[in-house]
């Protein structure tokens, strides 16, 4: 049947890494190199939230677990399409804490069940002009993506493929351009 499929366009759907995310330190160093951006000590998860007890227990549980971990409490947001964020902040030069930090929120989504419900988690960096730029990973495509917001809901474009350029070959990167979403608004940025 994998030639019926391939005919008709049908590709298996790619399965999440989560631990891609761990090359975010090491990737980190080559961004602030080619680019000049550091590590902005936040980080967040973004998923749907299921409806029930099972969940909303689960989501206790995790920001509990980051916080008996020694990590500052975890912000729980909404934004305006309905999708919920954890938002795990850690000292700048802490960036592996914080990509351990939000592994962990993923890996227990995933084993509860709730993997579906993942979006996409980012790191937020910033320039020397206090500037917030993201790398994004997408969880149901298992790649990375640069988000380099400016005012007004537009983007840096430029900045965003230099920021491409830098991490190559560092991080499984997004190749569609169309699935770069716009992340407005989102915590940490």
């Amino acid at each position: 049947m994998k030639w019926w499929d391939a005919l008709l366009g049908r590709t298996d759907p790619v399965q999440p890494d989560l631990d891609a995310l761990f090359a975010l330190p090491s990737a980190a160093v080559t961004l602030q190199a080619a680019t000049g951006l550091v590590p902005a000590g936040t980080g967040a998860v973004c998923f749907r939230a299921a409806e029930g007890g099972a969940f909303a227990e689960l989501e206790r549980d995790v920001t509990q677990l980051l916080a008996a971990g020694g990590g500052p409490p975890v912000e729980e947001s909404k934004d305006t399409y309905g999708y919920s964020w954890l938002l795990v902040r850690r000292p700048p030069d802490q960036l592996s804490e914080l990509v351990t930090d939000l592994h962990a929120v993923n890996s227990s989504l995933e084993a509860a069940g709730f993997g579906p419900s993942l979006l996409c988690s980012l790191v937020s960096f910033t320039d020397s002009s206090a500037r917030n730029v993201a790398l994004v990973y997408l969880y149901k495509r298992g790649t990375f993506y640069p988000f380099a917001p400016l005012s007004g809901q537009h983007r840096d474009n430029a900045l965003e493929l230099q920021m491409r350029g830098a991490v190559e070959g560092e991080l499984p990167l997004e190749p569609d351009l169309g699935r770069w979403f716009p992340l407005w608004g989102a915590p940490g940025l």
